[in-house]
Order: C-alpha cells, then sequence, then structure tokens
C-alpha cells in the first residue's frame, strides 16, 4: 500500500469515527467518551447483504461516575450504509418504546442496556426491527455540545417551528437554522412541546445526524481537520475492533452519497403501563422497514 493510500484510509476512518460520534469532543477530558464493539450475532437472525453495514448508534444517559454502556441507552438510531450504491438509511427507535428484552420480559427499549450492556440493546433491536447490527456505538452525551462547536456548527432544514422553556426558550424557526453545539443539543433533546413527542424527537436527532455529515463532508479536506478528528478519537473511543473492520466502517462511510439518504422513525402509540407512559411501537412498520432495507440501506417510503 502507497503512502498515499494509507494516508487516504485515515482520513476516512476520521471522518467515519466523527460522523459517528457524535458525542466524541475535542476535549481536555482524557476519560473514554465513546465504544465501539462488534455485535454477536445470534443463530437464525436475519443479515444484511455483504455490501451494507449496520451500525446501532446509542446516546448513553451515564452520570459522571457511571459506567456508559450499563445505564439507560437514548436517542436510537440504526443506521445502513451501502458500499456499492452508496445509499444510506436510518431507522429511528423512540427510547421509551415498549418492547420484549430478550430473557428479561417487557420494557423500555432503553433499558436493554442496563441488563446486558450493548449486545442486549442490539439483540432487542434486532428483534423489533428485524436487523442485526454488525457494531454498536456508545456515546456520552454531555460532550455533544463540544463536537459540534469544534466543527463550526450545523445546519438543519426544520419542518416546524418549536420551543422549550427548559432548554430553548427562543426556540427553533421553521426552515433552515444554524445550530451551535448548545442548539443542536436541544433541538436533538426537546420532546415535550413537540406535537408528536417522542416520534418527532427521534425525528430531529435524524436531522441532526444530517447537519453533521454534510458538515464534516464539506470540510474532511481542509488542512489539520482529519488530524485533529484523529487525534481525538484516538484518545476518547475505546474500541477491539481490528483495522480490517475498522476500514469496512470507513470504506462504507465514504461510500455513502447524500442524494440518497432516507430515514423513518417508527411510529406507534401511547399506553400507561404499570403507571409509566410508553411508546407502543408499531412492530409490522419496524418489521416492513427492516425488510426493505436490509440488503440495500433504502427505504422507499416510511
Amino acid at each position: 500500500m502507497t503512502l498515499t493510500s494509507r494516508l487516504r484510509r485515515l482520513g476516512v476512518l476520521a471522518l467515519m469515527l466523527a460522523v459517528l460520534g457524535v458525542a466524541v469532543p475535542n476535549s481536555g477530558n482524557a476519560a473514554t467518551q465513546a465504544v465501539l464493539v462488534e455485535y454477536r450475532k445470534a443463530e437464525g437472525v436475519a443479515v444484511s447483504d455483504d455490501d451494507v453495514v449496520w451500525i446501532l448508534g446509542v446516546g448513553s444517559d451515564a452520570r459522571p461516575g457511571e459506567e456508559m454502556t450499563r445505564v439507560r441507552g437514548d436517542a436510537l438510531q440504526l443506521v445502513g450504509m451501502n458500499t456499492e450504491t452508496g445509499a444510506a438509511t436510518s431507522i429511528g427507535i423512540p427510547r421509551d418504546s415498549y418492547v420484549t428484552i430478550p430473557g428479561y420480559g417487557s420494557d423500555r427499549i432503553n433499558a436493554a442496556m442496563t441488563y446486558g450492556g450493548p449486545q442486549l440493546l442490539g439483540d432487542t433491536v434486532a428483534e423489533l426491527v428485524g436487523i442485526a447490527p454488525d457494531y454498536i456505538f456508545v456515546t456520552r452525551f454531555p460532550f455533544f455540545e463540544d463536537m459540534v462547536d469544534d466543527i463550526g456548527g450545523i445546519t438543519v432544514d426544520n419542518p416546524r417551528e418549536f420551543d422549550d422553556v427548559n432548554l430553548k426558550d427562543d426556540g427553533f424557526p421553521a426552515g433552515k437554522v444554524k445550530l451551535n453545539g448548545y442548539s443542536a443539543m436541544a433541538f436533538s433533546r426537546i420532546r415535550k412541546t413537540l406535537i408528536g413527542g417522542d416520534f418527532d424527537r427521534s425525528a430531529n436527532q435524524q436531522l441532526v445526524l444530517r447537519g453533521i455529515q454534510k458538515r464534516i463532508r464539506a470540510q474532511h479536506g481542509t488542512s489539520g481537520f482529519i488530524e485533529k478528528g484523529v487525534l481525538t478519537v484516538m484518545e476518547h473511543t475505546d474500541t477491539d475492533l481490528s483495522p480490517a473492520q475498522l476500514f469496512r466502517i470507513a470504506h462504507a462511510i465514504a461510500q455513502v452519497r447524500p442524494s440518497r439518504i432516507t430515514g423513518c422513525v417508527v411510529q406507534g402509540g401511547i399506553a400507561d403501563i404499570g403507571g409509566a407512559s410508553v411508546v407502543t411501537p408499531d412492530t409490522a412498520a419496524a418489521q416492513r422497514y427492516g425488510d426493505e432495507a436490509r440488503t440495500t440501506a433504502v427505504i422507499e417510503e416510511c
């Protein structure tokens, strides 16, 4: 392999981890802020085509001192990328979705990580959607703002005006909105004032991910940008993946064409179970998304 090829691969890897690591900042804190692990697929689980890479992105609700992979998961997005066609899609799963957690009965889906870490959360998502992720990427939320600020902010195309007295009193207007780190965090986390509640929040998280990807793609050729990303990733990400596995993910990210990105959120109803408000997901729709996107990373219609 030539030096140019090695540098190109290093740059793509940094881009991949920066896109996925929405909570990995250029921070002075040396603690691990992200974990990237391979998912161990159970026998009989439907798998994707070799050209499609699936990554389950999870925002960990860990507080200081807590292990990020053994607390409730949040911001659940199952992202698929087709290295052959350049297509990519994301399936958003509301965190309060009341589902079957293998071996533990029924509970909110974001409780799966507290019971059995990323592997059990992957099992639970695979059962709901019908797609087993190849990798699971867990990040801490508090560092999300730093990362967005480090890349100069992002722009999202907001479909509706909304605000929140606690997180963003002046709110977000409809249309194209420029977000700094704090605003991106608020945009991703506001739920109570959205008509669609948890469903709209999950859709907003997908908009933020698109905005981050677009911003990084625009900057990755800037001198020093990739090097900075590499150093940050090495300092803050814990992974036992081999270089070959990391390159597979990086190759998938490199092939994504913005014009071929789609995304859907698993819809459902609201119910009171055991005194708690939960989402009752449309499991038929979740399975349809999985069946449609498993080998193509394309969902034609939500």
